[in-house]
């Protein structure tokens, strides 16, 4: 087995599974055994991507963002859908019946054959770590599975094929078992996220990990000599002073009746940052925050002259998702019924979803990382303008996205800058 490099920023994903009971299959082959060596086939130099699968993650995110919102909309909110959908992606292969249904109606991943899915996320990944010499990012999966339980062999190579997946067995009783996970989280989010199992207990049997590592220099830098104190507007009508960068050049940029947006793009431009400041409140805006309408606004974009302040800003996020992934109909996931027979014989469900992030936003550039943990237990044409002003003060919306695929790597609304 392989661990993936990883280089940028991170995010990652862990899925934590136990099982239900400790019963067996003969059909079922134990992870210590020596798994086949897959034949994977070479990639192309830029492997296609599947736009359906970008449009499944894009609705997806803007899903879960909004669920998230209802619980913490007056506090600074950072996420990674691309980390949650790879990882529930892994997990999905365990599924059948029902659960596997309610996961592909939370996923948005209707109209999509699991073999379809798996090609897709293979590609996404394999096109997206293809970037330049200024963004670093990478993509690394893992899997630790319980000593002495069976597993579904085909769930295992499935992970390995198709998200390129260490395999490893691990006796969850030893009590560096949690270390060793946690190292291998550490090192690939590049220190950012040091901790993502506080503790294994005996209905443990798997953890998945998925882990996205970014780190981007500006096309053009802000010159820290033009950074300045200014005030900035908080929600509850305050102000604090926030070190504002600044910037004169010409950028991507959109202006309507709710907002001023521009992208500020990383290396040669195949990745930006889209900051959107919304005209009258953050809240207000965010209840227009949907897949469709980024699609329109991605489209609205032109380039333009004009100044950008913005924060420098540096913060950690740390939310449990299962709530949030309930309400978008993924329910069934959760409860004693649910059905993750490709996985194991053993039943099992999943506990708890936990999403932790970092990012921090400077003149050089943006580093950001993300890990979740997934537990699962056991159950009983261009018009000549004048040079645009945004002055980024009060609260905003921002997006990490791959111009080229149109993925959406992070999300987040930054209502106090650290």
């Amino acid at each position: 087995m392989r661990i993936s490099q990883w280089i940028g920023y991170s995010c990652a994903v862990i899925l934590a599974m136990t099982a239900l009971s400790c019963s067996t299959s003969a059909n079922s082959q134990n992870p210590k055994q020596a798994l086949p060596k897959q034949q994977v086939p070479p990639s192309l130099e830029v492997p296609s991507v599947n736009p359906k699968l970008v449009a499944a993650n894009t609705k997806f995110g803007f899903k879960l963002f909004s669920e998230i919102l209802k619980k913490d909309s007056q506090k600074n909110v950072f996420v990674s859908p691309s980390s949650v959908a790879i990882a529930l992606s892994m997990t999905y292969n365990g599924a059948n019946g029902n659960t596997k249904q309610a996961m592909a109606n939370a996923l948005q991943f209707q109209g999509m054959t699991l073999e379809e899915l798996n090609n897709s996320q293979r590609n996404l990944m394999a096109n997206l770590t293809q970037v330049d010499p200024k963004v670093k990012l990478s993509i690394a999966n893992s899997l630790w599975a319980k000593e002495g339980i069976a597993f579904n062999l085909n769930f295992l190579q499935q992970n390995e094929k198709f998200y390129d997946a260490k395999v490893k067995t691990l006796d969850f009783k030893r009590p560096t078992a949690s270390d060793e996970i946690n190292g291998w989280v550490k090192e690939n989010t590049n220190g950012k996220i040091e901790k993502i199992v506080d503790r294994i207990t005996p209905e443990h049997m798997m953890f998945l990990i998925n882990a996205i590592y970014f780190k981007g220099a500006w096309s053009n830098e802000f010159d820290q000599k033009n950074t300045e104190n200014r005030p900035f507007s908080l929600t509850n009508g305050t102000k604090k002073q926030v070190p504002l960068m600044k910037r004169q050049g010409e950028y991507r940029y959109s202006e309507t009746d709710q907002f001023q947006a521009i992208s500020l793009p990383y290396g040669n431009g195949r990745m930006s940052m889209y900051v959107f400041l919304p005209k009258s409140n953050l809240t207000a805006f965010q209840k227009s925050l949907t897949a469709e309408n980024w699609q329109t606004w991605m489209k609205q974009f032109s380039s333009r002259e004009g100044q950008i302040q913005l924060p420098r800003f540096k913060m950690d996020y740390e939310v449990d998702l299962k709530t949030a992934l309930s309400a978008l109909g993924m329910g069934l996931a959760f409860q004693d019924a649910a059905d993750f027979s490709n996985l194991s014989k053993a039943t099992t469900k999943i506990d708890e979803v936990k999403h932790k992030t970092f990012v921090e936003v400077n003149e050089e550039g943006t580093e950001a990382a993300a890990v979740t943990s997934v537990g699962v237990v056991a159950t009983s044409a261009q018009i000549q303008e004048e040079p645009f002003k945004m002055i980024v003060d009060r609260p905003f919306f921002c997006a990490i996205r791959d111009n080229q695929t149109g993925e959406i790597l992070f999300m987040g609304s930054i209502v106090n800058p650290e």
